[in-house]
């Protein structure tokens, strides 16, 4: 079966450009366009999309509108917002994804055409197999439903299961998390469920520049913690959330007197990222040894696992998310089949587990 998707963007170019691109992908049939949010209402009602790419800044109807009465009237069709590379256009976003968009493009801005065209392709594709993918899952689920006539059961309780017993009895000193698709929302849900704990939170989330400030800005209005995004230099303080900026990586290092500090730095990409978690969690692991508790979360690939690895060796205490309220299950996924995760919880079982490692 097909994968339907609606194309909707304000300019004819990026409505072409897109369409063209998905129209190569296997598996997947272009059903139609719109121009405004307006338009695309109707359409979807009409042509039945699985998934919408959807321009944030539009016309008549803007794409967070837009998205709002998606969300609103046709809950099973998926969004990927493309934005630009500007502070209007990312905070829009943020909001987009915390509505429930399954995921963000940036516009590319390179001077070649060509150039732009195989980054708009290199961001779609994976995005596109992600998507279809989740929704194979959910009808999978959807065809376990009860014969008429049983009473459903109530859902179960979501449970935590425990991978590989942590023989570690310390507590933890510093927290680190890594998150990629789907994690603005997990992350809106998370961390204003931990209270201060006296410890540093370290977070990469695969994002462009500009998006992390505007990641960091929402999360510090809804957390208990103080939310920024990290600084070359920044000394680390307890009950702060360093959250790595977009395009460059993240490590903690030794300061003076016994200080920790924060580099950012320029050094390569790794696993096609940059931020990177595996980057992030070997200097964590480095500086903290066994007192850390290192998180991975909903998202696509494999960065992190490796990271876990030298976390795990040092001792320290490691947490995944599950398969079912992961939004992409892949960098849990990779994690627990490397068996580098202690404990496997559901989105909302995180938080409660973080807690139990620092006190």
């Amino acid at each position: 079966m097909n994968l339907r998707v609606l194309v909707v963007d304000d300019t004819i170019m990026y409505r072409k450009v897109v369409g063209d691109i998905l129209a190569e992908i296997p598996g997947v049939e272009v059903v139609g366009t719109a121009n405004n949010g307006k338009i695309a209402l109707t359409r979807i009602a009409s042509l039945k999309p699985d998934l919408i790419t959807l321009d944030v800044e539009m016309p008549v109807m803007d794409g967070l509108e837009t998205l709002q009465e998606i969300v609103n009237n046709f809950p099973d069709v998926g969004v990927i917002m493309l934005s630009t590379l500007t502070k209007r256009g990312s905070e829009i976003t943020m909001k987009a994804l915390e509505l429930g968009a399954f995921d963000f493009i940036a516009k590319p801005d390179a001077e070649a055409k060509l150039e732009n065209e195989q980054m708009l392709r290199n961001a779609l594709l994976p995005r596109i197999k992600a998507y279809a993918k989740r929704q194979e899952l959910r009808i999978l689920l959807k065809q376990r439903v009860r014969p008429s006539g049983l009473v459903t059961p109530p859902p179960p309780k979501p449970s935590v299961t425990t991978a590989v017993p942590s023989k570690r009895t310390a507590k933890s000193k510093a927290v680190a998390i890594g998150i990629s698709t789907g994690g603005p929302n997990a992350l809106t849900k998370m961390l204003p469920q931990l209270p201060k704990l006296g410890v540093p939170v370290f977070v990469v989330q695969h994002m462009p520049p500009v998006f992390t400030k505007s990641l960091a800005e929402s999360l510090d209005a809804k957390c208990q913690y103080e939310v920024r995004e990290a600084e070359h230099n920044d000394t680390v303080r307890p009950d702060v959330i360093y959250i790595a900026p977009g395009g460059k990586h993240m490590r903690v290092a030794s300061g003076t007197g016994g200080a920790k500090i924060i580099q950012i730095t320029d050094d390569p990409p790794e696993n096609n990222c940059k931020p990177a978690v595996d980057y992030m969690f070997r200097s964590v692991a480095r500086e903290y040894g066994a007192l850390v508790t290192g998180v991975i979360m909903t998202g696509m690939g494999g960065d992190g696992t490796l990271g876990l690895r030298v976390l795990k060796s040092f001792g320290a205490v490691t947490i995944g998310q599950d398969e079912e309220s992961c939004v992409v299950y892949g960098m849990p996924k990779t994690a627990v089949e490397a068996g580098v995760v202690d404990v496997v919880a559901p989105l909302s079982m995180i938080a409660p587990e973080i807690i139990r490692t620092v006190r």
